[in-house]
């Protein structure tokens, strides 16, 4: 028991000692990417930790377990996505200066023997490429904007991107001089030195390379600690590093070295580091510095203490750094470390900080996975999040938000309120619960809500509620069944049933139901038996609108019943099997067995529905006759026009509403046509009621919705481009309306004399109307008040505006009276 005790002390120990050692690097975060543990890596003396809580992508890998450095045994592989980043949250913040570094190893993990190539971004803006093989990191210095860093990797289609460590170490502000960029680490060397150093002897864990050099250079040491506490001590090179030098032999003889670049337009900037190893009484060490013709300062050393000397930016494809000693100096020039980098600029300023946050508190609440959700949600713009739209402000801010059917569920995140440049925000067909919050009304630039197909409960804050009335919003809600959108809050659900059999309810609503004149013709909503009747042919009989009792028309295998055969088979229409929106619907069987159903259609007459006048009916050749329509055919006629229409009485679906089948007589009164029952099923060679859709492509339900679009943008249903591709007038709308731009949408015939907010008003109903869902979809009542509105409020613009035209023409008048009056006593 003793011996357990001691035992479960020593770990405590192990562990508060770890713990400890990952204390001792503030300002470090190191992550050993794809690692499955943290750990302490006791040669650096640096506390490693898994990257699971830095990034949510990629996939784990082991490339060996026979490397010496840890860090490079595993590594993180990115197959999915384009763009996949790690954030480095700073508990520093903002402002500082802080040195990243990106481990790479691909050591054939995958088996391919194929290194992958692959650019690298730091925050918003490019990095590096990446292509190698071997063991290579690549670091920068840089400021971040905000407080926090996001490196990403950016698949370019030449392989995974992979990365085997991630790290971050802060720097003293004053020592790298940066401005608006970053500063791309070429090379960092230790020269006259075998040793290469980085942590614990480097404070800032930069790496170190040894290099040596032959040619007339010598390599030179001093065993004698450097002293470092001088007011250059903020660079901290390490006493190790500037023990030993690269020096010529002679003092007359400049010590040059030269690098070059495969990048033309690489603007180099180069940090020297010196300190005096050999000084002996009445020696002098001075020397002048240049990088290619640009004189950098002048050194004088003193014995063992550290100078460090930065060179401003210069251009060109190689760089040559040469150093002199001057007439006064007796011993040969000498240099100890440099740091070489290239200038990165960063062109591109990162999203607005109240949107980033609040797409990534979605994200998170939300649980959203989405490939393209990572790094920055609109910069750069080819690797920005779907579902978005950004405008190209110097701080770009989302516009428009659409995250119908992604699943969300629970309460509608309150961050959602700091999108204040957001004009559209779908959140349709989702699982939201909970009411609907106020918030949403206070957003500024919102034009466009959708709610809808969620489960919203409670009522709909007035706030809301007044901005859809005055037209500044387009709000969707239909779908929530326990939403309050009256003012009894009372919603009733009704069921018919029969002996075993459900007709459900004709929705006069359905988004098929043409508002715009609650038209006409026949469709049948409603469940035959459970027992599904197959095999059926329908049977329609019908009574004209003129007064007469001709029965019958046209049966779905094109053979004519007269009204007496149409009494026999269904047995004088004893059993009833349905209720349809025309009439009851009857059992029946033919003569040779065939089962039917058979619905009496009731008159049907309405001034807004092309009558019939007549129809004939001898041998083999069947007409109806109908009312002339002077003007032709909306279609033909579509100037921006809008059409209101009331509900005929019982409502009907019409099954092909489209633009050729709403006339316009002499008068440009709209009357709907083509509304017989060969529109009703899905084609007249089917033998039983069918919900398959029937009627022409781009219109079939629901078509309402289409047939406003065409209207309020003067485009076909199916908008066909020079190039033969064609695309739904739904598919070219909708990005429009997310991004708000209402110009765009409306007919451009109209040469944008027309109210923002009627159009807008309008927009919205349509959209309203063409959800697949009939559920979704508002009744026809509300649609023909809505219409209504919006009919109002622009001709109520239309007036205002000729007044104030007429006002402007009356003050321009007396301007001009009174310039006439003062003229003569201005002379």
């Amino acid at each position: 028991m003793k011996i357990l005790k001691m035992l479960h002390v020593l770990i405590g120990c192990l562990v508060l000692g770890v713990t400890a050692r990952g204390q001792k690097n503030p300002g470090f975060i190191s992550i050993d990417c794809g690692a499955p543990t943290d750990y302490h890596d006791d040669q650096l003396d640096i506390y490693y930790k898994a990257d699971a809580a830095f990034v949510d992508s990629g996939t784990s890998m082991q490339v060996s377990t026979q490397v010496i450095q840890q860090q490079i045994k595993n590594l993180r592989m990115f197959p999915d996505g384009t763009r996949n980043c790690y954030t480095l949250t700073l508990d520093e913040g903002k402002g500082n200066t802080y040195l990243v570094r990106a481990t790479f190893w691909y050591g054939d993990y995958d088996g391919k023997n194929q290194t992958p190539s692959f650019d690298l971004h730091i925050d918003v803006n490019y990095w590096v490429t990446m292509n190698s093989s071997s063991w290579i990191y690549e670091e920068i210095i840089y400021t971040p904007p905000r407080d926090y860093i996001q490196v990403c990797l950016v698949n370019t289609g030449s392989g995974v991107p992979f990365i085997s460590a991630l790290e971050l170490r802060l720097l003293d502000n004053s020592i790298y001089q940066i401005n608006s960029g970053a500063l791309v680490t070429n090379w960092r060397y230790n020269l006259g030195s075998i040793n290469s150093y980085r942590h614990p002897q480097d404070v800032y864990d930069r790496i170190w390379n040894n290099i040596t050099f032959s040619g007339g250079l010598s390599s030179v040491s001093n065993t004698t600690a450097v002293v470092t506490s001088t007011s250059n001590d903020a660079y901290k090179v390490p006493p190790e590093v500037l023990m030993t030098a690269t020096q010529v032999q002679n003092v007359t003889d400049p010590l040059s070295l030269l690098w070059s670049s495969n990048n033309s337009t690489a603007i180099w900037s180069i940090y020297f580091h010196f300190a005096e190893l050999q000084l002996q009484q009445n020696h002098v060490r001075e020397f002048t510095v240049n990088v290619l013709d640009d004189f950098v300062g002048t050194i004088l050393l003193e014995n063992l203490k550290p100078v460090t000397l930065a060179s401003s930016p210069v251009a060109g494809l190689s760089l040559n750094l040469t150093i002199k000693a001057t007439a006064r100096s007796t011993l040969p020039p000498l240099l100890n470390a440099v740091e070489i980098f290239n200038v990165a600029q960063l062109p591109n300023p990162p999203t607005f900080l109240d949107d980033f946050n609040a797409m990534y508190d979605v994200k998170k609440t939300y649980g959203v996975i989405m490939a393209s959700w990572q790094g920055d949600p609109c910069v750069p713009t080819r690797y920005s999040w779907s579902r978005l739209h950004c405008n190209n402000d110097s701080s770009p801010r989302i516009v428009s938000v659409n995250l119908s059917s992604s699943g969300l569920e629970g309460l509608i995140a309150t961050s959602i309120s700091n999108l204040t440049a957001v004009v559209s925000l779908d959140l349709s067909n989702n699982s939201l619960t909970g009411s609907v919050p106020d918030f949403l009304a206070q957003m500024p630039s919102l034009k466009v809500l959708n709610l809808s197909g969620n489960n919203l409960s409670g009522s709909i804050p007035l706030t809301l509620l007044k901005k859809k009335a005055d037209g500044s919003l387009l709000l969707s809600l239909d779908g929530n069944p326990s939403l309050c959108q009256s003012d009894n809050c009372q919603t009733s659900n009704v069921k018919l049933k029969t002996k075993g059999i459900f007709s459900a309810p004709i929705i006069a609503a359905m988004a098929a139901v043409p508002v715009l004149i609650l038209l006409g013709a026949l469709a049948l909503l409603w469940k035959i038996r459970r027992r599904q009747i197959q095999n059926v042919t329908t049977i329609s009989t019908t009574s004209n609108s003129i007064g007469g009792s001709a029965r019958i028309l046209r049966l779905s295998k094109n053979r004519p019943f007269t009204s007496t055969e149409v009494t026999r088979i269904t047995d004088n229409f004893r059993t009833i099997i349905g209720e349809g929106a025309f009439g009851k619907v009857y059992f029946g069987r033919l003569d040779d067995g065939t089962e039917v159903a058979v619905q009496l259609l009731m008159v049907i007459h309405h001034r807004n529905l092309v009558s019939l006048i007549g129809y004939c009916k001898e041998f083999e050749n069947m007409t109806l006759i109908y009312e002339f329509m002077f003007n032709g055919n909306v279609q033909k006629n579509l100037s921006g026009l809008e059409y209101l229409h009331d509900g005929c009485k019982p409502p009907i679906v019409h099954r092909d509403l489209k633009t050729p089948n709403i006339l316009l007589n002499e008068n440009m009164q709209a009357k709907i046509a083509d509304f017989g029952l060969s529109k009703a099923f899905a084609t007249e060679h089917d033998t039983h009621i069918s919900t398959c859709p029937a009627g022409t492509p781009g219109y079939l339900d629901p078509d309402f919705g289409i047939v406003l679009f065409e209207l309020i943008t003067g485009h076909p249903a199916i908008i066909r481009s020079p190039k033969g591709s064609n695309m739904h007038i739904l598919h070219w709308v909708t990005p429009l309306i997310e991004r708000g731009d209402i110009q765009s949408i409306v007919d451009p015939r109209l040469n944008g004399q027309f109210s923002i907010n009627s159009a807008w008003r309008a927009v919205e109903i349509a959209m309203s109307c063409v959800p697949m869902m009939a559920v979704q979809r508002p009744d026809m009542n509300r649609v023909l008040s809505e219409l209504k509105e919006c009919l109002t409020a622009e001709i109520s613009s239309e007036r205002s505006q000729r007044m104030g035209n007429s006002k402007r023409r009356s003050e321009s008048f007396r301007m001009t009276s009174i310039d006439v009056d003062i003229a003569p006593s201005a002379r």
